[in-house]
């Protein structure tokens, strides 16, 4: 039996000529890709692409496999819209609520994923800082957001009505500009080997950071910028430029446009979790279909991290 995702990567590849461009198309990263098609390959027992500079062609086999590989396909595409029907996912409006580093880096392969399946319901996204989020799933403004939590830090009541599912957590980690001395080593750094480093500080306008502020400031860091707004990308620009350290979630230093050391921090206790909020006891397919697409998103993430 073939699988059906890497049959769709077969027919993507061989309407768009490369890997790169069908793994753009399809949400994946080349390798990614990569790897279904030689899986598929696998299951195959015989080349299906020959691969050279200028992009992919299609063996024989890749060929024939492609023919079929479409009827295939569009009758599976049929299958889930007559089960769509009858689950409640012909139609309406799926809105989503989360906050810029899930937005950019976590949600687009979901949505991608999600409008493939259930192109009849129409998705809005907005940006919501936690814990706002959760509050505009509460109120009926939006269907689920993207929200997280720090550790350690004071719990944040939650609205009765509305509940969370956590679906990643990550370490925070130091982050310096290039060629620093602390992060000259990637074995874990002992906190107390902060005290006397200017510190990129984020605590002044960031109440979910402020437990992680405070460890910082226990273990002897000294503030000396304060960045008012929750925006780690202005966070990195200024550690990248030399004006301090920072401790950021790790999915914010592995994907930073900004060049820097990233070191991992002993004993590992300061986290970050990203979580869904939904409502509670509420029947809503487009909703739950759509949680079901992160926890298999966010777990591929997380082996990433």
């Amino acid at each position: 039996m073939y699988d059906p995702t890497r049959l769709a990567a077969l027919v993507a590849v061989a309407e768009a000529g490369s890997i790169t461009r069908a793994a753009e198309r399809l949400g994946y990263t080349p390798p990614a890709l990569s790897q279904q098609l030689a899986k598929l390959e696998r299951e195959a027992g015989t080349a299906l692409l020959v691969r050279h500079p200028r992009g992919t062609r299609l063996t024989g086999a890749g060929e024939l496999l492609v023919v079929r590989a479409r009827r295939v396909l569009d009758e599976l595409e049929r299958a889930r819209h007559e089960l769509a029907r009858l689950a409640g996912l012909a139609g309406g409006t799926l809105r989503l609520g989360t906050f810029p580093t899930a937005g950019i880096h976590l949600l687009p392969p979901v949505l991608s994923a999600f409008h493939r399946a259930y192109p009849d319901v129409e998705l809005a996204v907005a940006d919501y800082d936690p814990p706002a989020g959760a509050h505009a799933v509460a109120a009926g403004d939006i269907d689920l957001a993207l929200t997280h939590t720090y550790e350690p830090a004071d719990p944040v009541p939650l609205p009765s009505s509305v509940s969370l599912e956590p679906v990643l957590v990550e370490e925070l980690v130091l982050v310096t500009s290039p060629g620093h001395i602390l992060t000259a080593d990637a074995s874990r750094l002992p906190p107390s080997e902060l005290a006397g480093q200017p510190l990129i500080s984020m605590a002044p306008r960031h109440p979910a950071r402020r437990g992680v502020e405070a460890a910082l400031a226990a273990a002897g860091a000294t503030p000396a910028v304060l960045v008012e707004t929750p925006g780690y990308a202005v966070v990195c620009a200024l550690v990248s430029a030399g004006l301090g350290v920072a401790v950021v979630p790790e999915m914010v230093a592995r994907t930073t446009a900004t060049p820097l050391g990233v070191r991992p921090l002993e004993p590992g206790t300061l986290r970050r979790t990203i979580s869904v909020a939904y409502r509670t006891g509420e029947a809503a397919p487009a909703a739950d279909a759509f949680r079901a697409l992160l926890r298999g998103a966010f777990g591929r993430a997380a082996r990433h991290l």
